[in-house]
């Protein structure tokens, strides 16, 4: 696969990484490139291998072949604090709050460094205005929504150039979906996101550039606004679904330039 030699634009470089659990050969050569600021987007459909590709950049299911670069400098065998201490958070799918703590334990707990929630509490606030009415409650208190800002806000909390998301809009109706758009939207544009999202929708507002995971490989990449056209490639590796989804996005964005 062909890929944009630009390494000064680029923050974090995947080569051909080979990741397995146990003994099964998940990923088999992904590679990538998340270019500085905004939002790049893995798509692929259930089992292809996208969050096991976030969780080898981590270091939590680390490559056994390949090479993970951040910033220039290799990262693979690192454990994982210290894969996390070179400014790469992660938001997991599931939420994975602790549902027994307060917003502001969970938040609290999230710092690397003495003072991180108090230094970034008015950015966090202002993308996520609900966990400061809620900021005294227990996890389990608040909605899926609520608890998927506080996933969010978490990887806020330490002073973050590199974020991995993974799923945020699982489980979440329309209006919530919007409001998470927007908070991505307006993080991206002081922080870096490697994004995985089903939400066809969403990975195509938000994205600008795109990675596609098939069978443990990476099968295509791009820019954004192309693929929407491109009906054919989303329905091989997305599904009709997906298809139609695109089909229609890319037919309103055509009315607006027209319009």
């Amino acid at each position: 696969m062909e890929m944009d030699q630009q390494p000064t634009t680029d923050i974090l470089t995947v080569e051909t990484i080979h990741t397995y659990i146990g003994q099964f050969h998940i990923l088999e050569g992904v590679s990538l490139r998340v270019r500085r600021g905004g939002v790049t987007v893995l798509l692929g459909r259930n089992g292809a291998g996208k969050t096991t590709t976030l969780k080898s950049i981590l270091g939590l299911t680390p490559p056994r072949q390949g090479q993970v670069i951040l910033d220039g400098q290799e990262i693979q065998g690192k454990r994982a604090f210290e894969i996390a201490g070179l400014g790469i958070g992660y938001v997991p799918e599931h939420r994975a709050i602790f549902r027994d703590l307060s917003v502001a334990e969970n938040l609290k707990i999230a710092e690397r460094r003495k003072g991180d929630l108090e230094r970034r509490a008015d950015f966090i606030f202002d993308l996520f205005p609900d966990l400061k009415r809620l900021y005294k409650l227990p996890g389990h208190h608040l909605s899926g929504g609520q608890q998927q800002m506080l996933a969010v806000a978490r990887a806020l909390v330490a002073d973050n150039k590199l974020l991995l998301i993974d799923e945020p809009s699982e489980g979440l109706a329309p209006v919530l979906i919007e409001q998470m758009m927007e908070a991505i939207r307006e993080l991206s544009a002081t922080t870096t996101v490697l994004l995985v999202e089903q939400n066809f929708i969403m990975a195509s507002q938000l994205g600008e550039h795109y990675y596609i995971i098939d069978d443990g490989r990476t099968a295509h990449d791009g820019a954004m606004a192309d693929l929407i056209h491109d009906t054919a490639l989303i329905r091989r590796y997305l599904g009709a679904s997906a298809a139609r989804v695109g089909g229609e996005f890319a037919a309103r964005s055509e009315q607006r330039r027209g319009g």
